[in-house]
């Protein structure tokens, strides 16, 4: 049968040695890993990949994506890593074990659908160490909404606290501020009279504190995606060189050439702004040999931080349904109807994978 296109491509092989790796080195640590799979909309088949490689939960932003992995038979237990809108919390505690919270309205408010529900459910309680996204920012405050969960809301265990750093705020993870998380929990264990069972220490961007082997000693849980996922943000944007255990090339998008021919490279006419509504700049450059491949921003967001797996070739930019190329320094000739690659970064893949209409292909070998 014809192969769709765009097609995204996944590399089984490849997931398979990033979550091993990223799970085995923060097991020596003793550190367990919430494998987050919302950067592939919850692909069943990822989500149950992580979870043989060994991570401890699985999780996502979305509740539908839980629904859907408890539909196709995945284990858990679940996490929910954006914290609930109000309007989810009836579906929340059948769906999801754990949950981030950062709110005393929403527990009392959760605290009251388990009650009727006839449910528990156990939740992680978010401190915000200056990145500010989520989590309480007063540390007294979140020392009384830990007691509050553990004394007066019978159908919540407190499961522990967590810290959210670097997604927002670009605050990078250190032994010093994740060394706070660590007092609050024991303050918190203190206060309660018990050990917590969750210290979560951030995400991806927490992972260079295990690499280094400089992460404080408390910290026992971390929500890692995107570095077993692409391991592209570590190695390239933080340059980190020294991470070549992770392997790139997990997944890149194959896109089919719709036209090529020699064009100016400056627009003809009076200029306005584009589809977007933005005011591109160009550059003269003479005519050259360009290309159309049939996907756009619709199907994978920003193109222009797309990257060019065919040799000479540069994209120029596109519109909702068109990626623009330069194939002018192309040594292979090229001809419309080829396919052409492409690697991604995280947004890419996180468009991509939500499109209904994208063909994927899990493959374990090219």
């Amino acid at each position: 049968m014809d192969r769709k296109f765009p097609r995204l491509v996944i590399r089984r092989d490849k997931l398979r040695n990033n979550f091993t790796q990223v799970i085995t080195r923060c097991r020596t640590q003793g550190i367990s890993v919430a494998g987050v799979v919302k950067g592939v909309n919850g692909l069943p088949e990822i989500a149950r990949l992580y979870k043989e490689c060994g991570a401890r939960q699985l999780a996502t932003s979305r509740l539908e994506q839980i629904e859907l992995w408890r539909s196709a038979g995945i284990s858990g237990p679940f996490l929910l890593i954006r914290v609930p809108a109000m309007s989810e919390l009836e579906d929340l505690p059948r769906l999801a074990d754990y949950s981030l919270q950062s709110d005393v309205s929403t527990l009392d408010a959760l605290e009251a659908v388990c009650a009727r529900q006839g449910l528990t459910h156990k939740v992680i309680l978010m401190v915000d160490l200056g990145d500010l996204r989520e989590g309480f920012w007063d540390k007294d405050e979140m020392v009384q909404a830990c007691c509050h969960v553990e004394r007066e809301l019978p159908h919540l265990e407190l499961a522990g606290v967590g810290v959210n750093l670097g997604c927002y705020g670009s605050i990078v993870p250190t032994p010093e501020n994740l060394g706070r998380l660590v007092d609050i929990a024991r303050t918190v264990e203190r206060r309660i009279g018990r050990k917590l069972e969750i210290v979560s220490g951030g995400a991806t961007s927490s992972f260079p504190l295990v690499h280094r082997g400089t992460m404080p000693e408390g910290i026992n849980h971390l929500r890692i995606g995107e570095t077993a996922l692409l391991a592209k943000d570590l190695q390239e944007d933080w340059g980190i060189s020294d991470m070549d255990y992770l392997q790139r090339g997990t997944m890149y998008l194959e896109g089919e050439l719709i036209e090529l021919r020699k064009k100016p490279t400056y627009p003809v006419g009076e200029t306005m702004i584009d589809a977007f509504g933005r005011h591109p700049t160009y550059e003269d450059r003479g005519v050259r040999l360009r290309g159309l491949v049939a996907f756009g921003r619709a199907d994978v967001g920003d193109l222009e931080s797309l990257l060019c797996r065919e040799e000479g070739m540069t994209i120029i930019g596109g519109s909702s349904d068109h990626c623009i190329v330069d194939a002018e320094d192309c040594p292979r000739a090229l001809q419309v109807g080829d396919t052409v690659a492409f690697d991604l970064c995280y947004s890419h893949m996180l468009y991509a994978t939500g499109r209904s209409d994208m063909a994927i292909s899990i493959v374990d070998t090219e």
